[in-house]
């Protein structure tokens, strides 16, 4: 089904099935197959792949040779029924890929609201994108990787699959992450090591002195105190009793799968 005020190029290649909201507009030479369902407001331009099952959101915008939505490439894949979510008002540059899940993980790969995903970004199977995130040039998010709201993976950097880059978190170019980047952290080189915290993207967005000082307290806790995680676990929830902003340390420790850049 496609709204009576979708603008569709004629060389566009529109499968049986799918479904495209009010005020969508798609360019030339852009093909979406069967089980596609596009949000009102979207653009897509010219020359994009997207194949389904595939649920795209409002207000996105979707650049030339961009390619969502198609199958993973885990060698397990053997074509299952698995699915990719996009939310709303996220920018997807050109030839960026974003492949749906499996079914050996979640089964779906999500991208969020208000990401931005830079040039030839690769979002992979069962990845979990949250909200507000920048995904640099060239970045690779491997398997069943989570980025927590905020967050930003720079140039050409590399997150190993399983890994975990938690809220508003700062991954410099170049990095390669093979463990777990805890929240508020800056992290940088291969293999890639805690350089202090992300202040200024906190103060960006709105994190006051006295939190500042929290986390602050936190992350000596973890990186400075000398203690073992184990020891600091404790200390850690009881401060996240006045800080609830804390407790994503807490969280990150407790679920870790990989353990923590050290």
């Amino acid at each position: 089904m496609i709204h009576e005020s979708a603008k569709i190029h004629p060389s566009a290649v529109i499968e049986d099935g799918v479904i495209i909201g009010a005020n969508v507009t798609v360019g030339p030479f852009t093909y979406i197959a069967t089980g596609v369902e596009i949000g009102e407001g979207t653009e897509v331009m010219s020359h994009v792949v997207i194949k389904g099952p595939t649920v795209i959101g409002k207000d996105n915008r979707i650049f030339p040779f961009a390619i969502v939505g198609e199958e993973c490439q885990d060698k397990k894949f053997s074509g299952e029924a698995t699915r990719l979510e996009i939310g709303d008002r996220n920018v997807i540059r050109e030839s960026v890929q974003i492949h749906r899940g499996t079914t050996q993980d979640k089964g779906v790969t999500v991208v969020g609201n208000d990401n931005l995903l830079c040039v030839n970004a690769h979002i992979a199977h069962d990845v979990v994108v949250g909200d507000h995130t920048h995904i640099g040039n060239n970045s690779i998010l491997g398997g069943h990787v989570t980025v927590g709201d905020y967050a930003g993976v720079m140039a050409l950097s590399a997150i190993h699959p399983f890994c975990t880059v938690g809220a508003y978190s700062y991954v410099g170019g170049c990095s390669a992450v093979v463990q777990d980047v805890p929240p508020y952290v800056l992290a940088q080189g291969n293999h890639a090591k805690p350089f202090g915290l992300n202040i200024v993207g906190l103060q960006r967005n709105g994190f006051e002195k006295p939190e500042l000082h929290a986390i602050r307290r936190a992350y000596k806790e973890i990186y400075r105190s000398g203690k073992t995680l184990a020891e600091v676990k404790p200390v850690l929830a009881e401060m996240a009793k006045d800080w609830p902003s804390v407790a994503r340390f807490s969280e990150l420790l407790d679920n870790s799968e990989r353990g923590i850049i050290r």
